[in-house]
């Protein structure tokens, strides 16, 4: 891991039309950590995820003030592509999404559109996704088979080896194990201790514990606000603020 910061957050506040979901919050991400951004329920934890790869630039009445910086370039800048933005920052939300095709289609959907025609290409692209996504042993014998019969787990897999194809530097993982069974649930958080070797990952847990688990850097959120941020393990020992202690315990949350 290295001291670069991958992503920027500067001084941002986002609105809802008349309500502000984050205030004046400030991050740096650095590139290959897993940083993991937890709070409970309208704290700003999807919202910030959405500000990193412009998700929300089509919501009705939303607006931010402030800056988001990938490698030093503003992401908002007006000669700035979404296209490219979002190539470079992928996103694997809370219920899995397959396509309605093939698991093979489904992980070469975002190379084909990228102009990548070439058969042999395409089946390397789709067997590392796969491998690194931690599911190629249970779907190489049937890639041809629709991408929505496979179980829970598997699909949310599936989309993050969807996002892997196209090479993507970050991703972002909005509780990509909400709702999953605990053999799921460890299998998607395998798979993510190898990707942050390539990849810089920020993930929203679906609870504190898989915050403890997985992440090598934390960041606590409340109606808004950063109350606290440092390594997991600093933090979820000794917390500096009484407020991340009472959410880490379950006193409240």
């Amino acid at each position: 891991m290295t001291d670069q910061s991958k992503i920027s957050v500067k001084n941002l506040n986002f609105y809802y039309s008349k309500h502000q979901v984050i205030k004046n919050l400030s991050l740096e991400v650095k590139a290959n950590e897993i940083l993991s951004v937890f709070g409970p329920a309208n704290s700003g934890t999807t919202t910030l995820l959405r500000t990193m790869n412009r998700m929300w630039d089509i919501i009705p009445g939303a607006r931010m003030e402030g800056e988001v910086l990938l490698d030093g370039n503003n992401i908002y800048a007006s000669n700035a592509s979404t296209i490219e933005l979002r190539r470079k920052v992928g996103i694997v939300f809370e219920i899995p999404t397959p396509l309605p095709m093939s698991i093979f289609d489904n992980v070469a959907y975002g190379p084909r559109l990228s102009g990548i025609k070439n058969k042999v290409a395409l089946e390397e692209i789709v067997e590392k996704s796969l491998r690194m996504a931690v599911i190629w042993d249970e779907v190489k014998d049937r890639l041809h088979s629709i991408g929505s019969r496979l179980s829970g787990g598997q699909q949310q897999r599936l989309c993050i080896a969807r996002v892997l194809a196209l090479e993507p530097e970050v991703i972002l993982l909005d509780r990509p194990c909400s709702g999953l069974d605990p053999v799921s649930t460890a299998k998607i958080e395998e798979s993510l201790r190898q990707l942050k070797e390539q990849f810089t990952i920020i993930i929203v847990p679906h609870n504190v514990q898989q915050a403890g688990r997985v992440a090598d850097r934390a960041v606590f959120l409340l109606m808004g606000d950063l109350i606290e941020e440092g390594p997991t393990a600093v933090m979820f020992a000794n917390p500096k603020d009484k407020r991340t202690s009472d959410y880490i315990t379950g006193r409240f949350g």
